[in-house]
């Protein structure tokens, strides 16, 4: 079941669930753990995906924590790696994060600049020298 995810991110997976019927042409009844009462069980194809495939891409149920908006937001955990890119006239720099509900195979490259305004205290603030 595809859960959408903040900002330009691809979606990630919560499950695997138990098909409990077709519903319609085009949707299927799923068995949903009591975590996820407040979510409908009927779902659109196209928010479904035949498990097995990445597990990278597979979000354990418990580290998610449904909103009002059906939405979930992943806090990013660790800094693992930067990266300098040189685009024509100018360098853009990129941070290699780890989100929360994610393994290692899971992080993803993000532009420094965005990260350090919204999540400062993953960034060690830097002494100048002297």
């Amino acid at each position: 079941m595809r859960f959408i995810k903040k900002e330009k991110l691809s979606p990630r997976y919560v499950g695997p669930y138990k098909t409990l019927k077709r519903a319609g042409k085009v949707s299927y009844e799923l068995e949903l753990p009591e975590e996820l009462a407040a979510v409908h069980p009927v779902f659109h194809i196209s928010f479904l995906k035949k498990c097995g495939g990445d597990p990278a891409s597979v979000v354990p149920p418990e580290s998610v924590v449904v909103q009002d908006s059906l939405s979930y937001e992943d806090v990013p955990t660790e800094i693992l790696d930067c990266q300098v890119r040189r685009l024509r006239n100018k360098e853009v720099a990129s941070v290699k994060v780890l989100w929360r509900s994610q393994s290692i195979e899971g992080a993803t490259w993000e532009a420094e600049t965005a990260m350090t305004a919204e999540y400062p205290h993953l960034f060690p603030s830097e002494s100048t020298p002297s």
